[in-house]
């Protein structure tokens, strides 16, 4: 009997709730090794980027809208559907993988407890003197981009995510360069989930290639990153003074770490504070 070959997986990219191929044809291989290949991920170009941005876009204002626990619950039913892939997941991820997978499930919960908490410790009411009511109320900030480690491809990219739209925010996310395929299992969680088509948008390519595309682009609000080197990080604060965003870069960061990882320290970034006026009754 003729020995079967297997089919290499190709795992394309994961915008607007769905899974498109990159426009530009690219795709790149990932080998276990030297030669062992494994499976290919999609190049992402500067028009996938703003197909992403304009389907985070979409989806971001919808996401706002709902009630903070409500997000909470559907960021508990990603972990749910995360579990369920833990054992795909600690094997793309190699070496100590049921660990991470472990954390990283762990960090969503975390993070959608904050969802309904946040405001009642960041926020509330402000003494004036007049008759008047004052309220200071957290809110969005927008589409955010993302930019994930290479070290602990889930565990970082979860952690970057987890508070960006624990507080109603959209972003797309570029994922880990050396091993992407978590990133996609974990997007294949993402579709099957409750989350809103949109709401999450992930890339594969190279950081070099696409920092400066996300951090150039209008649509992107705030940025979120981990592990670029100092030219990505440059071009990532560079392209904020086009628009003034928000870049948020953690540097030195044990992902493994949950004091340092948690917490609405991690949420403050990706909130904007509005005040509230109110007369009070005579």
């Amino acid at each position: 009997m003729t020995e079967r070959l297997g089919i290499t997986k190709t795992y394309k990219l994961y915008i607007g709730g769905k899974f498109p191929r990159t426009e530009s044809g690219r795709t790149t291989p990932v080998r276990d090794g030297p030669s062992e290949l494994i499976a290919h991920v999609c190049r992402a170009s500067r028009k996938d980027v703003r197909d992403a941005v304009e389907a985070a876009t979409k989806a971001q204002a919808s996401w706002a809208s709902q009630t903070a626990y409500l997000r909470g619950q559907i960021l508990y039913r990603l972990a749910e559907m995360t579990e369920g892939k833990a054992g795909e997941l600690a094997s793309a991820i190699g070496a100590d993988g049921d660990a991470e997978v472990a954390r990283a499930i762990d960090r969503v919960v975390h993070f959608a407890g904050w969802a309904d908490k946040f405001s009642m410790v960041a926020g509330g009411a402000n003494p004036v003197a007049g008759p008047y009511h004052n309220f200071t109320i957290p809110g969005p900030v927008g589409v955010t981009g993302v930019v994930c480690p290479d070290a602990h491809p889930l565990l970082g990219l979860v952690s970057l995510v987890a508070p960006v739209i624990a507080m109603g925010n959209a972003c797309v996310v570029l994922a880990s360069e050396s091993n992407p395929i978590p990133s996609m299992i974990l997007a294949e969680a993402l579709a099957t989930s409750d989350l809103p088509g949109g709401v999450v948008n992930i890339l594969t390519g190279f950081r070099d290639e696409l920092c400066g595309h996300i951090a150039d682009h209008r649509g992107v609000i705030a940025i979120h990153a981990a592990g670029a080197s100092e030219a990505q990080r440059t071009a990532l604060r560079l392209g904020a003074a086009d628009n003034m965003k928000r870049v948020t870069i953690r540097d030195g960061i044990d992902f493994e770490d949950d004091r340092a990882c948690e917490g609405p320290r991690w949420l403050e970034p990706f909130v904007e504070f509005k005040t509230v006026w109110h007369p009070s009754a005579v």
